[in-house]
């Protein structure tokens, strides 16, 4: 996951770099006779690690849009913080400044997806980003025929 903008320029250089190599090592293995099959299975390392890399950077893109989707467990709740954070277009540091922590501390946290976090710490998150948050939960209702 790109949890900054430093992250997501590397990844763009990145992205360009391997689009280059995969058409050069592609050039080579044709000039080299191989048929079109075993090209692409020679290449399939490249072209998923470059696809995966590509998914990440859209979906910094979408975060950055304020396009974070619904939460639909409580274990997503830490990628759904980071990317509250990108939303708002606040740096680390700026997001540990409003929390009077330290930027060390935030990017633990993002880097551990804020597991172990307590509901009171998730929460000043959201105040401090401006986030309003809403939960939605259904339970189904018993069983009659299990009741004693």
């Amino acid at each position: 996951m790109i949890c900054t903008t430093d992250e997501y320029r590397h990844a763009l250089e990145a992205l360009k770099d391997r689009a280059a190599d995969a058409d050069r090592q592609r050039q080579i293995l044709v000039h080299e006779g191989l048929p079109a099959d075993q090209v692409e299975r020679a290449l399939q390392p490249t072209l998923s690690f470059t696809a995966g890399l590509r998914e990440d950077v859209e979906a910094f893109e979408r975060m950055r849009r304020g396009d974070l989707g619904p939460l639909h467990t409580l274990t997503g709740v830490g990628q759904w913080l980071v990317g509250a954070r990108i939303a708002r277009g606040l740096s680390r540091q700026e997001l540990a400044d409003l929390l009077g922590s330290s930027e060390r501390e935030v990017e633990r946290d993002e880097q551990n997806d804020y597991r172990g976090i307590s509901v009171e710490r998730a929460q000043r998150i959201l105040d401090v980003l401006g986030v309003r948050f809403r939960a939605e939960a259904t339970c189904p209702p018993a069983d009659p025929s299990t009741i004693p």
